[in-house]
C-alpha cells in the first residue's frame, strides 16, 4: 500500500502529471473507455496536499476535454450519420444515440452540459450533434461551458476529499470517487424518470408529427 501511495505521491508532484491530465481528458472525449473523471478527482486529492496545483488542473483538464470534445464532433460531422445508423436497434449504444437525439431536440446544446455526468453520454451527444450538423460556433460555446464545470467539478470533489483526509490521501480518493459516484448516479435517475414519464405520456392525435428545430 505504501508502495502504491510513494508511486502516487511521485507522479502528482511531477510536472509532467498536467501533460497526462490533458492527453487522458482529450482521448476520453472520443475514446471513452479512458476514465479522465478518475484522473482529474486523483490530482484534486493530492492537490489538497500543494502538488500539483489545482487551478492549473482545472485548466489543463478543461482544455482537453473541449479538444477532445471537438475531435468527436468533427467525427460525427465527417460521417457520423451513416456510423450511428449502423448500430444495432438494441442495444446501449443505440439507447444513447437517441437519447442524445432527443436532448438536442428539445435541450439544443444545454443538454452537453448534462451529458458531461452521464456515463457514455458525452460522447453519444457530441457524435450525434457533429452527424446533425449543429451548428459549429454555438457547439464550441456550449461545450465550452460543460468542460470547464466539468473540470472545476471534478477537480474540487477531489479536493475536497483530499481536504477531508489531508493525512490519508488514499481515503481522501475513495470519498472523492464515491461523490463523484453518487451524483453520476443521480444524473442517472433523474434521466430515467424522465424517459419514463415520456413515454407513459398519452401521444396527441390532434398535433402534427414534425421534427424539432435544433436550437
Amino acid at each position: 500500500m505504501m508502495d502504491l501511495l510513494d508511486l502516487l505521491h511521485e507522479t502528482m508532484s511531477s510536472p509532467w502529471v498536467y501533460l497526462a491530465i490533458f492527453a487522458i481528458a482529450v482521448l476520453d472525449g472520443f475514446f471513452p473507455v479512458v476514465p479522465s473523471e478518475t484522473a482529474v478527482i486523483t490530482a484534486g486529492v493530492f492537490a489538497a496536499s500543494g502538488a500539483p496545483y489545482l487551478p492549473a488542473v482545472i485548466l489543463v483538464a478543461g482544455t482537453g476535454a473541449l479538444i477532445g470534445d471537438h475531435i468527436s464532433y468533427a467525427l460525427g460531422r465527417g460521417g457520423g450519420t451513416r456510423l450511428l445508423d449502423r448500430l444495432p436497434s438494441e442495444g446501449r449504444r443505440r439507447a444513447a444515440i437517441e437519447w442524445a437525439r432527443r436532448g438536442i431536440a428539445t435541450r439544443g446544446g444545454l443538454i452537453l452540459t448534462v451529458a458531461r455526468y452521464v456515463p457514455g453520454g458525452r460522447t453519444a451527444v457530441t457524435l450525434t450533434m457533429g452527424a446533425v450538423h449543429y451548428p459549429r460556433r454555438r457547439f464550441l460555446v456550449f461545450d465550452a461551458l460543460a468542460a470547464a464545470s466539468w473540470a472545476l467539478y471534478s477537480a474540487l470533489v477531489g479536493y475536497l476529499g483530499g481536504l477531508a483526509f489531508e493525512q490519508d490521501p488514499l481515503r481522501g480518493l475513495l470519498v472523492g470517487l464515491g461523490l463523484a459516484l453518487t451524483v453520476t448516479m443521480l444524473v442517472e435517475a433523474a434521466r430515467w424518470l424522465g424517459n419514463r414519464h415520456r413515454s407513459a405520456r398519452p401521444v396527441s392525435t390532434t398535433e402534427p408529427v414534425s421534427g424539432t428545430p435544433v436550437r
